[in-house]
């Protein structure tokens, strides 16, 4: 079965595919289509949502334009994936939670608002759906997860990109990204923060936050990097239950460098789990 296609395949097992909206039709929306779709995942594209119709070049005519998170009731998805950034988390969500199952925020930044995440989990605690976040760009967030249930001591996330990546952001009043020579630090902080000012570049901090002690006391150093090839990030941990020392360099997403590649494959990765045999 394509997501961008109108033709159907006889089904091969008893699970009916997984009907998924996507809220944003940017790079990475269109990426994790495009990977769903070359994977031949058991997925149907419901509805695409976004605040100008996209050209019928880019987004085929049978797939339902979604002008307003009220369309939602009309395509009845399963699942709802906010890929659209932190402005659309809280009017989606809310009402993806009412008619979906589940609801995946990419814009994690936007649990940075005051009350937001609170009421989304409201929302779902109200209609039995679930919010689901990606790991994003980082991984090992399952064993800090796990590690939190005992006390955690503290947790750094060290993110490291090349120049070009920083570019738009605060990052270019602080230092001369065009001249940088060596690996240079701009900014030190906590999660909470780091998001903040970074929304496009440090949704993966709110995910360690999420993950191990909270917004407040997880530390981000933002890193601008000439040398770098890719979107590092390394993770440190310490607490009752030992120490964790992770890292990683991603390939940059070819059509945005601010974000990672493994951030597609880990929205292909959970919504593919959610009609999977095996989930990992």
């Amino acid at each position: 079965m394509s997501l961008l296609s109108n033709l159907s395949a006889a089904r091969p097992d008893r699970r009916r595919p997984l009907r998924i909206a996507l809220v944003g039709w940017g790079a990475i929306a269109r990426r994790v289509t495009h990977l769903l779709d070359a994977r031949g995942s058991d997925v149907v594209l419901a509805g695409v949502g976004t605040r100008v119709r996209p050209d019928e070049a880019d987004l085929p005519a049978w797939i339902r334009w979604l002008p307003e998170p009220a369309a939602l009731a009309g395509v009845e998805p399963d699942m709802v994936i906010e890929a659209a950034g932190r402005a659309a988390v809280e009017p989606w969500g809310l009402v993806a939670l009412r008619h979906a199952e589940s609801f995946a925020v990419s814009s994690t930044s936007a649990f940075c608002e005051a009350g937001l995440l609170d009421r989304l989990v409201a929302a779902a605690e109200a209609h039995g759906s679930q919010i689901l976040v990606p790991t994003g760009a980082l991984a090992a967030v399952d064993a800090l997860a796990a590690a939190s249930i005992l006390p955690l001591d503290s947790v750094t996330h060290r993110i490291v990109k090349p120049p070009v990546a920083w570019i738009g952001t605060p990052a270019e009043e602080w230092i001369d990204l065009d001249g940088l020579t060596e690996a240079t630090t701009f900014f030190e902080g906590t999660a909470r923060e780091a998001a903040r000012l970074f929304p496009a570049n440090a949704n993966v901090a709110v995910i360690t936050a999420l993950a191990g002690i909270g917004l407040d006391r997880t530390r981000i150093a933002l890193v601008a990097d000439p040398r770098a090839t890719g979107n590092g990030h390394r993770l440190q941990a310490t607490g009752a239950f030992g120490t964790l020392d992770m890292s990683i360099e991603n390939q940059a997403l070819p059509a945005n460098p601010k974000s990672s590649e493994l951030t597609a494959l880990a929205l292909v990765r959970i919504i593919e789990n959610q009609r999977a045999a095996l989930a990992l």
